[in-house]
């Protein structure tokens, strides 16, 4: 499937972007009017921009539907303030509670059942039950357009940041299973991002890594590894010496097995060094690819 804008209705096009472009961080934005009327909406078109100054942007975009405007974007440009609340699977479903479209008198913290809690250095109220709070300036709003979907970046510089300590880990970092964060996705989707959910990657070594491109063509070209096998294998800084015959059950009796069959051996050596790189074992996979 191709699309180009304007080939398919904006909604059409709304929900593939979203389906597409995701998880999405989730903006809870916490909002004044000049009356002192609060406001708490959310939004996924949210993420951080830069930490010095620390910098964050959300979209209360245009309805698409009737091509209105939210009362979050109306409050930003009168105040310039905003609290940024993160969203964590225990308060998901009130989180969504507040995303109706209530009337502008309408207090959303009541109505979600949120505990305002006075900010220290802007007027809007942070979300107590929010594990992180960030208290923002803002310091110029994008309009992008003028059509219903049309998006409008309001460009934050976040003055005050308040972590719950209880999703902390020993070393005073954010722990991913305390934290549990959740993200949007297309239609009624979510995304928890705690216990099996998260995986680590390793970041590319200061010293550039091979390169795909620089593998041994047998292991280059396998039929067994996949592309984050051989990417596990590039971000390598050099390939490694084969020092001695490996000590292990496992590569011993495919060697025994497979002893008059050469093609045979590379692809069951191939897989043994892919169940390796998928538990995060380079070395022994190296040593397993290149004893074969």
């Amino acid at each position: 499937m191709t699309i180009k804008p304007g080939d398919v209705k904006t909604a059409q096009l709304h929900a593939y972007l979203l389906g597409s472009v995701a998880p999405r961080p989730i903006c809870f934005a916490s909002t004044i009017d000049s009356d002192g009327n609060m406001n708490l909406s959310p939004f996924s078109f949210f993420n951080v921009f830069g930490s010095k100054p620390a910098i964050l942007v959300f979209s209360p975009a245009r309805r698409v539907r009737d091509n209105t405007i939210k009362h979050t974007l109306e409050n930003v440009q009168e105040m310039k303030e905003v609290v940024i609340n993160i969203v964590n699977y225990n308060i998901v479903q009130q989180m969504n509670l507040a995303s109706c479209e209530y009337p502008k008198d309408v207090n959303e913290f009541v109505k979600a059942g949120f505990t305002p809690i006075a900010s220290e250095m802007v007027k809007p109220f942070r979300v107590k039950e929010s594990p992180v709070q960030l208290e923002c300036k803002v310091l110029q709003v994008l309009e992008t357009g003028q059509e219903g979907g049309a998006g409008n970046l309001v460009i934050c510089e976040m003055v005050c940041m308040h972590i719950d300590d209880e999703v902390l880990n020993a070393n005073g970092q954010i722990d991913p299973d305390k934290i549990d964060l959740v993200a949007r996705m297309g239609g009624d989707y979510y995304c928890r991002a705690s216990g099996s959910a998260v995986f680590t990657v390793p970041k590319p070594n200061t010293a550039l890594g091979i390169g795909v491109d620089a593998l041994p063509v047998h292991i280059r070209n396998s039929k067994v590894l996949t592309g984050n096998n051989l990417g596990l294998l590039g971000n390598s800084t050099s390939i490694p010496v084969l020092t001695e015959i490996l000590e292990d059950t496992r590569f011993s009796d495919l060697m025994k097995t497979y002893v008059h069959d050469t093609d045979g051996l590379r692809n069951a050596l191939h897989q043994y060094a892919k169940d390796l790189l998928d538990a995060g074992h380079v070395e022994k996979a190296w040593q397993v690819l290149l004893a074969g």
